[in-house]
């Protein structure tokens, strides 16, 4: 569960996923922050030439690629700088438990963030979490891991650090409900006829957020909001029949808190990511880094809306995963990277990502208490049989 206190300045940063929408932005805070803080480690996946610009600007002690194949040239590129390199999973997992690393930032994609916030914890780093889907995944398995540890969570994704905000002061047994906010995604206003030949370039078109192409998917199936109730659950302790998702197209109120005597508190601002990463890099202290403010004036409408589950049922998967617990989630998250990356490469259409989860839940062993061993072979499994869903759907 994540905690909520105030905390001195966290210094140093590992930054995962720094070539990656999330981590630029990061790096952003960093470049502004006047030295208050620093890129101690950068790692990315398999943009090489990307992350040897990014150590030659921030000169972090390490640099690492998960990809292996691209070490050669990192190692070529910053040995001159006395940049420490290193390549593989494994070395980013080594990373995050350095001693010159205060908070771990995770931006990795999808069940990649799982290994490396798991070493996190252990080794004592606090973490900004923008992997979600290290608590889809795991959520028991990292809870249990925190009550063991120092660390703490600082919730990255906007949704999350807005509930997060709201919460603060307020007494545990006063929360009634935590409301997460959706967008709707680009075709929120698509018939599910319509949705049928959707393009990539349909579904990559967001209407209000800059992100990467996964997660952009994820917002116009609203599996990315299943996987925020999910993360809820395990973020706030708060079970799944106290969180609920609403439309709200503006993307101006990030989430709300409903409380037992009816009161609501809400957090605004822009659609800007830098605000909540911002935020979680100071542990909830509050600095301006001359960002776009938001003009209530300017704001004409704010308009909510119910969810449309027929049209997006992605959107319920969240709520079977929580009731049936074990290993479903963990399923669910690896069908749905296979899903996603083969309609981004025009492999299956729009609707096809929904049925190749729920085909490959048909499919994958049920585990009721699983442990780290079990997920990762959960994960391998589930891919497997969704890749194979996929090549007999075509």
């Amino acid at each position: 569960m994540l905690y909520l206190c105030t905390m001195e300045k966290c210094k140093n940063i590992a930054v995962l996923g720094a070539t990656g929408s999330i981590g630029r932005q990061t790096l952003d805070i960093i470049r502004r922050s006047g030295g208050a803080y620093r890129a101690t480690v950068l790692a990315a996946g398999r943009k090489v030439d990307d992350l040897i610009a990014l150590a030659s600007e921030f000169r972090p002690a390490l640099a690492v690629i998960a990809d292996e194949a691209a070490y050669p040239r990192l190692r070529e590129a910053l040995a001159p700088l006395g940049i420490e390199t290193a390549a593989g999973d494994d070395a980013l997992v080594d990373a995050v438990a350095r001693e010159d690393v205060d908070m771990a930032l995770t931006a990795t994609v999808g069940y990649s963030g799982l290994a490396p916030t798991i070493a996190a914890i252990r080794a004592g780093k606090d973490i900004a979490l923008a992997n979600k889907e290290t608590l889809v995944v795991a959520g028991a398995l990292i809870d249990e891991l925190l009550k063991a540890s120092p660390s703490k969570i600082y919730p990255v994704d906007s949704e999350h650090s807005a509930i997060y905000q709201c919460l603060r002061g307020e007494s545990p047994e006063n929360v009634r409900r935590l409301i997460i906010t959706a967008s709707g995604g680009p075709f929120r206003t698509w018939t599910r006829e319509q949705m049928v030949t959707a393009t990539v370039a349909d579904a990559l078109h967001h209407p209000n957020w800059n992100m990467g192409a996964k997660i952009t998917i994820d917002s116009a199936t609203m599996m990315n909001k299943a996987f925020e109730i999910i993360e809820a659950r395990w973020l706030f302790g708060v079970g799944a029949d106290r969180i609920s998702a609403v439309v709200h197209p503006q993307s101006i109120v990030h989430s709300m808190v409903e409380f037992a005597d009816g009161a609501i508190k809400a957090q605004l601002g822009t659609p800007d990511m830098r605000l909540p990463i911002a935020y979680a890099l100071g542990c909830t202290r509050r600095d301006d880094y001359d960002l776009p403010r938001l003009t209530l004036e300017q704001m004409s409408q704010l308009t909510f809306l119910a969810p449309d589950t027929e049209k997006f049922p992605a959107l319920n998967l969240a709520y079977h995963a929580l009731e049936k617990g074990g290993n479903t989630a963990c399923v669910i998250n690896a069908a749905n990277e296979i899903g996603v990356a083969a309609f981004l490469e025009g492999r299956i259409a729009f609707p096809q990502i929904y049925e190749t989860i729920m085909s490959t839940l048909a499919r994958v062993h049920y585990i009721i208490n699983p442990n780290y061993d079990d997920y990762v072979a959960t994960n391998a499994e589930s891919r497997r049989i969704a890749a194979e869903c996929i090549k007999n759907s075509r």
